[in-house]
């Protein structure tokens, strides 16, 4: 099995899949007005509207409603993605900061409020653990 997509719900995907373009450096790949991905080397951010969540499975999902997920990307230079974002981002819920677990992090949220992680791995054991 692979894992390969998770997609957010949003009632404003314009909105959304620019903050995403902005943050990650991806451009986003449109398959209709109500759904887009942004394709990584190991897995794609979905971005649909609420339009499309009738089609699959109506009423299930609900936009700006998460508090227990975090998206993460990994990323060359966190420091550099808080510089490239701090004019940008309305809500940094954590200055890029070095966790115990050998990751530098930059935690954030997106314009729908979900919880977005951009980290770096600093610490050796973390450095092989993320290498590709």
């Amino acid at each position: 099995m692979d894992f390969v997509s998770i997609r957010i719900i949003t009632g404003d995907i314009a909105r959304l899949v620019d903050f995403y373009e902005r943050a990650t450096g991806v451009r986003a790949d449109w398959s209709t007005e109500d759904f887009a991905e942004l394709r990584t080397a190991g897995a794609t951010l979905a971005i649909g509207s609420t339009r499309t969540v009738a089609l699959f499975a109506p009423g299930s999902a609900r936009p700006a409603d998460n508090s227990t997920v975090i998206i993460e990307f990994l990323v060359a230079d966190v420091d550099g993605v808080y510089r490239n974002l701090a004019d940008f981002v309305a809500d940094f819920v954590t200055e890029p900061t070095t966790m115990p677990w050998g990751n530098r992090s930059l935690l954030l949220r997106d314009p729908d409020g979900n919880l977005v992680n951009f980290f770096t791995p600093v610490t050796p054991a973390a450095i092989e653990k993320f290498a590709r």
